[in-house]
């Protein structure tokens, strides 16, 4: 999972973060000015794309802009710190830090140094759907994620993710599972098929498609 690589990567990054504060003044004013609206649109846009489930159609480049976003934010929290009073901010600045080395953000992180590659199967009306394992080491469990995304005509390289629908192995074998939309009736299908060794038969899910 490169946890360890990514966490040193993110701490080095944060040690540039604070050296970038610490001779902030020796820049000019528009670069300063630039640097500054430059960080403030990467979290925006990267909070656009969390709260809407907008991204582009290569993950390696939405895993990049997470990683500029986090940077960005980084940035952000201690150029705020060097505002009076600055016990206070400093103090504030370090709480925000905190949550930038939790899981949430270290793992999706990780995925910069080796990119999953899934296959994408065109289901039409522009609607594409992919599968992407998953695993719960914690309770041995495994699975896949049915990803059901629509790419936008006159925006090819973009895709907005409609429908996420969750296959474990213990009912179905997830990594054979398809998508079946229903356009007319706004709803998708998920369907899973049962392990040869079981009897025949398919776990279905159906799900509004929005």
């Amino acid at each position: 999972m490169h946890i360890a690589l990514t966490t040193a990567v993110l701490a080095l990054l944060t040690a540039a973060m604070l050296l970038l504060r610490f001779f902030w003044n020796g820049g000019s004013p528009r670069l300063r000015f630039g640097i500054v609206t430059v960080s403030i649109a990467l979290v925006l846009l990267q909070a656009f794309f969390a709260a809407t489930k907008w991204g582009t159609i290569s993950d390696r480049l939405n895993i990049f802009i997470f990683w500029l976003a986090v940077a960005a934010y980084e940035f952000l929290v201690l150029f705020f710190s060097r505002l009076s009073p600055k016990w206070l901010t400093t103090l504030s600045a370090t709480i925000l830090l905190i949550p930038v080395f939790a899981s949430s953000i270290v793992l999706p992180l990780t995925e910069l140094f080796d990119p999953p590659s899934y296959k994408t199967v065109p289901v039409g009306d522009n609607l594409f759907y992919e599968v992407k394992p998953w695993g719960n080491t914690g309770g041995g469990r495994t699975g896949a994620d049915l990803i059901v995304s629509y790419r936008p005509p006159i925006a090819p390289f973009l895709r907005h993710k409609i429908r996420i629908i969750p296959f474990n192995d213990g009912e179905c074998n997830s990594s054979a599972a398809v998508a079946i939309p229903f356009p007319s009736t706004k709803t998708v299908l998920g369907r899973c098929p049962g392990w040869s060794s079981e009897s025949a038969g398919t776990v279905d899910k159906l799900f509004p498609l929005s």
